[in-house]
């Protein structure tokens, strides 16, 4: 450990206790995906008191500040925003949003590494940037918000890394570090795990069945019931799950938006929004023209029409085992940590728009320990805060720090060895492609 790790160890001890504070007050409040106000508006004001000006309104509430040398790599440290629909977790809003998926921690993580980076005496041995990153709409937004957030903020994607890459918001960055609450088993004594395990990618599809009204007592026979239809392409949905490959890790799972106007009416209308989901692209694409299918041949048994519309998901997330660089800085942490690697070849079947990060740039990852319960529901609660909020964001600093110096040699070495699915441009017009 050298001097400059030293410090930022001290540094980040001596404000634990208000980092703590900000972490109890983030959780307290969380926000809907392009709806975080509140926690943007706590994020700008803790990069503006250390000195940072910061870019804000960035996909309606992303924000960043940089601080560094232009002449180099600059690495985006990314906290996300949102929170998720969880109405009966014991401190969701009156809107029924908690954070019952961590989100809160990355961004005391981030601005923890921001509270070191910027001493000066630290920053001034960065090589490169580092970007504080706070991203909005991690959460997948359902076909009802989409729409809201075209129609207001001219927001194409539905998941906030998506929507800031089409922008260009990222073409200065070189590459991300992220982080988040432990995927594992909650009650897991894992206090960080190094890696990324591959993640399923995912197109959102919404499906409109356009039927015909009628008395649903009187006249049955005249109206043509959108409802049936949409429930017949459920059925046969579920007829066609045996002809999906394992090693895909395919998930398709719809709910009915809208089923129609009123009980004694004939379904006129009914909506279907749903996501598929698989571990490679081309699956995605495959299995989701299957999916059009059975709603078109539903709707023409029924004698309804279809409209189908898909809007870009998340794109699939490599794996990528713990480079040597992590397990460095995670030896910095002291001897009475649990430390281990992601399970090499394991699919994790839920996704994230760290996936479209991926596409176009390296990122290295990991998770951090200290919550039990499961993620996404009312049991998620912390239990360790020194593990859950101080020590990834001691992890954080020490990352950017320690690929930054020397000539960011070790960010270079990364980021030169990474071969991109994509470039940004492809990826921006798989995204007007996809989005429209």
């Amino acid at each position: 450990m050298d001097v400059i790790e030293q410090k930022i160890l001290s540094i980040l001890d001596s404000r634990a206790e208000e980092l703590q504070a900000l972490a109890q007050d983030l959780f307290d409040h969380a926000e809907q995906g392009y709806h975080e106000y509140r926690t943007a508006q706590v994020v700008s004001d803790c990069l503006k008191k250390l000195g940072l000006e910061t870019r804000e309104g960035l996909a309606i509430t992303g924000l960043r500040a940089s601080i560094g040398k232009q002449d180099g790599p600059n690495i985006a440290l990314i906290g996300e925003l949102d929170g998720l629909a969880c109405p009966t977790h014991p401190t969701a809003s009156d809107k029924g949003f908690a954070h019952a998926c961590g989100h809160y921690a990355q961004l005391v993580c981030m601005l923890g590494a921001a509270m070191a980076l910027t001493d000066p005496e630290i920053a001034a041995t960065l090589d490169g940037t580092a970007t504080f990153f706070a991203v909005p709409a991690e959460e997948f937004q359902g076909g009802d918000l989409r729409d809201e957030v075209r129609r207001t903020h001219d927001v194409h994607c539905a998941g906030g890394k998506c929507e800031l890459l089409r922008r260009g918001e990222f073409d200065d960055i070189d590459m991300a570090v992220t982080t988040h609450s432990l995927m594992v088993e909650r009650e897991s004594d894992i206090d960080l795990m190094l890696g990324n395990s591959a993640c399923t990618g995912f197109v959102g599809k919404t499906v409109f069945v356009h039927g015909k009204a009628a008395h649903a007592a009187a006249a049955p026979h005249k109206g043509v019931n959108a409802l049936n239809a949409a429930c017949l392409g459920m059925s046969a949905l579920g007829m066609i799950r045996e002809t999906f490959q394992e090693k895909d890790c395919v998930r398709v799972h719809p709910y009915i938006r809208q089923g129609g106007e009123g009980i004694n009416i004939v379904p006129s209308e009914a909506i279907v929004d749903m996501m598929v989901r698989a571990n490679n692209q081309e699956a995605i694409e495959s299995i989701s023209a299957r999916v059009d299918n059975c709603f078109k041949g539903a709707a023409m048994a029924i004698g309804c029409n279809v409209d189908i519309v898909n809007a870009q998901g998340y794109m699939p997330c490599p794996e990528r085992l713990p480079d040597d660089i992590l397990w460095d800085c995670a030896r910095l942490l002291g001897d009475g940590l649990k430390v281990e690697s992601i399970p090499a070849g394991a699919c994790n079947t839920a996704s994230t728009d760290v996936g479209d990060l991926f596409a176009v740039m390296p990122v290295l990852n990991f998770t951090f320990g200290g919550s039990v319960g499961a993620l996404h529901s009312k049991d998620y609660a912390v239990s360790d805060p020194n593990v859950a909020h101080i020590v990834p964001a001691k992890m954080m600093a020490l990352l950017a720090y320690r690929l930054l110096k020397n000539g960011a040699a070790e960010a270079r070495k990364i980021i030169d060895s990474y071969q991109a699915p994509y470039t940004k441009a492809e990826y921006k017009a798989y995204t007007e492609k996809m989005s429209g």
